[in-house]
């Protein structure tokens, strides 16, 4: 009897022992939660300088509020009034302390937001953008796509934890990178404190950035920390420095002003803007009825080369040389291709003059 109870012991061991490491490696390969991601990558070509473990699912918390941010932007007048209900105050986490009855506008609520990462801020917003918090998840997963974050999923616009609402450094980059090129994002948050109502008090809320970069980096222009237990502490930087900007992202990061830094700090000493093909110019030309068409980008080729990279670009011209029907003068006909050493690293659209 007591030997059928130590092997009944031993056998239930190793069935738990096996059920919890197939388990841990299920989650660890889905969301691999105990390593940092970092990615840093350049405003507008999107050329990746620098990423490790980029592309791994991971918890964002409240860097989630890029996304709500720029949906808002896009879905709303910045002017318009917003009444508090009793639905959206007294949220979890980060607050701005919203009272019932309160009367802001719609930019208002967005330096809360971004300033002070207002969970409060954040509901109130999707609630006045959709009508509910899951409607404005939906437009928030559109927007996502439409920008081609195709690894990420929204549940809520602030990034409590849910299993369900996760991205990856490379998604929140070209998130970050889109949303910067709006000047009320980044209007917003690059700014370091203001003031907005408390019309339920009579008196006004000094909001000021909980973003350590914008102080403490020269050329810094955002964009968003967040924290949570299961995210760690998360951070999207972005600065400037001789006309280059790079967006930095590290997940899952204890050190991330740090960290941040220190990348970015690498990066502009490594990389430097370089303008390939200039949008003024005629690239070549095509033919129409036996006429020469000529081609264009519509705008410059500028890219961040390190100093080996310089004397490996190589460009090429993607596009027909006969054009059979009227309708491709009217939209774009090819692709300028840069490739260095042999890898292609950058794509732009060609089109015919005649096409504006």
């Amino acid at each position: 009897m007591k030997l059928m109870t130590r092997k009944s012991l031993l056998i239930f061991l190793s069935i738990f022992v096996l059920v919890f490491t197939c388990f841990n490696m299920k989650t660890s390969n889905v969301f691999a939660q105990s390593a940092t991601a970092e990615i840093v990558m350049e405003i507008n070509s999107m050329r990746v300088l620098h990423q490790v473990n980029a592309h791994d699912k991971k918890y964002m918390a409240s860097t989630t509020k890029i996304l709500t941010a720029i949906t808002v932007i896009e879905n709303c007048n910045l002017a318009d009034e917003v009444t508090i209900t009793e639905k959206t105050v007294g949220i979890e986490g980060s607050s701005i302390y919203l009272e019932k009855g309160e009367k802001l506008t719609v930019k208002d609520l967005l330096y809360g937001l971004m300033l002070r990462s207002g969970n409060d801020c954040a509901e109130t917003l999707a609630v006045f953008c959709s009508g509910s918090i899951k409607s404005f998840a939906e437009l928030m997963n559109l927007t996502a796509k439409k920008i081609g974050a195709e690894n990420s999923n929204f549940v809520n616009p602030h990034g409590l934890h849910n299993d369900n609402h996760y991205t990856t450094a490379y998604d929140l980059a070209k998130i970050s990178c889109y949303a910067m090129k709006n000047e009320d994002f980044r209007e917003i948050v690059g700014t370091k404190k203001v003031r907005i109502p408390f019309t339920t008090r009579n008196t006004v809320r000094l909001l000021i950035n909980k973003n350590k970069m914008l102080n403490e980096f020269d050329g810094a222009t955002g964009i968003k920390t967040g924290y949570t237990k299961k995210a760690g502490r998360c951070l999207v930087s972005s600065a400037v420095k001789d006309g280059m900007e790079l967006i930095c992202v590290v997940l899952n990061c204890p050190p991330m002003f740090e960290k941040s830094k220190e990348l970015l700090t690498e990066k502009f000493n490594s990389y430097k803007n370089v303008k390939i093909v200039e949008s003024d110019n005629v690239i070549g030309f095509t033919t129409f009825n036996d006429e020469n068409i000529p081609l264009i980008v519509k705008e410059d080729v500028v890219l961040p080369l390190n100093s080996s990279e310089k004397e490996k670009i190589m460009v090429e011209y993607d596009y027909p040389a006969t054009i059979n029907e009227i309708e491709d003068l009217q939209k774009e006909i090819g692709l300028v291709k840069i490739y260095c050493e042999n890898n292609l690293i950058f794509e732009q659209k060609i089109y015919t003059i005649l096409s504006e």
